[in-house]
């Protein structure tokens, strides 16, 4: 079924186009990611498809009675409810079929004490009807979804009653998916959903978008979550749109394939046609050869001459390089306890070790303290406990995730330059055009600089300090898709060491070579990139589940079963599992069923006949 047709649309602003000839299907069912650089007109082309932003030419159609829902980037809801009640005005109708049920209820009572059986008995027709249509539209679980959706989303139980008005900004964006979320629209559309959400957050949105009844188009520069989400991307870039199929990593190849055969065709036609003019260039002022080399002339006339694709993205170009390597012992942490004061403790109990070339990815839930542990190691945050030694010769760059080192009233030019004065002009312009600042933009001042951009130049500015050991939270926050890769890239070749935070999947799988997690009361180092950490941590869940249902008294007790073992007892746990929710589902069903019998039982022709009341 389709859901979405857009032809030829078309939008530009102050005469400079946006958006050319975009045409694009969207069937049910379909999982779409739209992906392009920053400023290609992604949040555009959806704020015109549900038509908050107008278009100069173009047709869009979608069916009358399709549902369509929308999420902004960083929007938020801003509300004097309860979150709870919040949540409960998207089951308004079923909440107002529910007390009429109730009413129906009473009047049965009402009916039954005057012996009306003829009212009673056409009461209990209608009700029975209301109440099949209650709960073929999941009145008897609309509650429970909720509660799903909201512990998902990490709004844990005892703040339902919170007032969605105190909530932060951060908050009220997961709040406003929420309820996005509990509306099920026909087609859900995301500008960038992942915002503001932690790993264990992302993880759920992923499982449960995967059994999303509707279509999803879904901007976004979370390539992991693209990767698991989508079957295929649409690619906006030059005011264009392209689709292929498939996911991310999909795409990516499939892009390169198509640019290697454009490329291909270009140069073949560009020998043609340098053939052809050497032809006619011989051949056009002989007699007896003239008109065939006027024949050439008039074919390559009528040729339409294809352009050179563009093998690279426009995007920054770096090198991280360093000035003195540290020694081996880098970083060594000891029972350290981290927060803002004695009262307002983080996390304790904190020790590891980072050696030379180490990538290690700190993670853990919001709020644990990842960015305070940054700040400790560095001395930005003093410790509230524990031992920090830091290796000989170790230098530290640090980025920081807000950029607040950065100074709003100086030009890009100043930032950079007041920083290494003995550098000349126009080494330093050379510097910033690494990192796309070029022409006039260098004398822009920082304030007005987008989060990208804010990104780009803190950026420049660590690369210039040379430090052996980078400190990083949040590095690719702002950057699009084709920044992220540079700076993968400028990173995996870092001769020193690092240490950082990230919700990005995609970047820690590429990045990290140790994943230490962090929790209230300690940390634990996993030897391996985000996919191995994850398989480990399930492991030891499965593990954990294993001993404790053989042995509740001594969850901890070693098991002396071998590895394949082991194993076949894991598969058995998650078949249980699976088993056990198939049988929730099943006792849901009897337990619905159960209730109309008994309401049946409610009938005067019923229970004063035992023949009826026994079947």
């Amino acid at each position: 079924m389709l859901m979405l047709r857009t032809h030829r649309l078309t939008k530009t602003y102050a005469g400079l186009p946006v958006l050319t000839d975009i045409s694009l299907d969207l069937q049910a069912k379909d999982r779409i990611g739209l992906v392009g650089p920053n400023g290609a007109g992604k949040s555009t082309l959806l704020k015109i498809l549900i038509g908050e932003t107008s278009y100069d030419s173009g047709e869009i159609y979608r069916p009358k009675d399709m549902t369509v829902g929308y999420l902004a980037q960083d929007a938020g809801l801003d509300s004097s409810r309860s979150i709870w009640e919040e949540m409960l005005t998207v089951f308004q109708p079923l909440i107002e079929e529910e007390k009429r049920l109730r009413q129906m209820e009473q009047l049965m009572s009402q009916a039954e004490l005057r012996r009306d059986q003829k009212h009673y008995k056409q009461l209990l027709e209608s009700y029975s009807e209301a109440q099949e249509a209650f709960k073929n539209r999941g009145g008897y679980q609309y509650e429970a979804k909720i509660r799903n959706v909201l512990h998902g989303l990490r709004f844990a139980h005892k703040d339902y009653t919170q007032t969605v008005s105190a909530l932060s900004g951060g908050e009220k964006t997961r709040l406003a998916l929420a309820k996005l979320l509990l509306k099920e629209p026909d087609l859900l559309m995301l500008d960038e959903p992942t915002n503001h959400l932690d790993l264990e957050t992302l993880s759920w949105l992923e499982h449960y978008l995967l059994s999303y009844p509707g279509a999803l188009l879904i901007v976004s520069h979370d390539r992991y979550f693209l990767d698991q989400l989508t079957t295929a991307i649409f690619e906006l870039n030059e005011t264009k749109i392209t689709r292929y199929q498939g996911n991310y990593s999909a795409f990516i190849r499939q892009k390169e394939q198509r640019i290697a055969q454009q490329l291909k065709q270009y140069r073949l036609q560009q020998q043609d046609i340098a053939r052809a003019e050497a032809f006619i260039q011989r051949n056009i002022a002989r007699a007896s050869t003239s008109k065939r080399a006027q024949s050439r002339r008039k074919m390559l006339d009528k040729m339409e001459e294809l352009k050179r694709p563009r093998t690279e993205q426009k995007t920054a170009r770096f090198r991280f390089e360093v000035e003195r390597p540290s020694g081996y012992d880098v970083l060594q942490v000891e029972d350290l306890s981290i927060g803002y004061d004695k009262e307002h403790v983080l996390a304790r109990h904190i020790s590891f070790r980072a050696n030379r070339g180490d990538r290690i990815a700190i993670v853990g839930p919001n709020g644990i303290g990842k960015t305070t542990l940054l700040k400790t190691i560095i001395g930005q945050q003093p410790k509230l406990a524990g031992k920090i030694q830091i290796g000989a010769h170790v230098t530290f760059g640090y980025f920081a995730q807000e950029h607040d080192k950065l100074h709003p009233h100086k030009t890009v030019l100043a930032e950079l330059w007041d920083d290494y004065p003995h550098l000349p002009e126009k080494e330093v312009r050379s510097i910033l055009g690494q990192f796309l600042f070029s022409g006039e933009e260098v004398d822009k001042s920082v304030s007005a600089l987008s989060g990208g951009e804010r990104a780009r130049l803190a950026l420049a500015k660590l690369m210039l300090q040379q430090a052996n050991t980078l400190v990083l939270d949040e590095p690719t926050n702002h950057l699009d898709i084709y920044a992220k890769e540079v700076l993968e890239q400028a990173l995996a070749e870092f001769p020193g060491t690092i240490l950082f935070v990230s919700h990005d999947r995609y970047f820690l799988n590429r990045l990290a070579n140790k994943v230490l997690a962090l929790t209230a009361n300690g940390a634990e180092m996993y030897l391996g990139n985000y996919d191995y950490y994850v398989e480990k941590r399930q492991e030891q869940a499965e593990l954990k589940e294993l001993r404790q249902a053989q042995d509740p008294k001594a969850p901890g007790k070693t098991q002396q079963a071998s590895f394949e073992v082991e194993k076949a007892r894991q598969r058995e746990l998650r078949r249980l599992k699976r088993r056990k929710e198939q049988l929730e589902s099943e006792i849901e069903q009897t337990e619905a069923a159960i209730k109309n019998l008994e309401e049946q039982l409610y009938s005067p022709d019923v229970y004063r006949d035992y023949h009826k009341a026994d079947r």
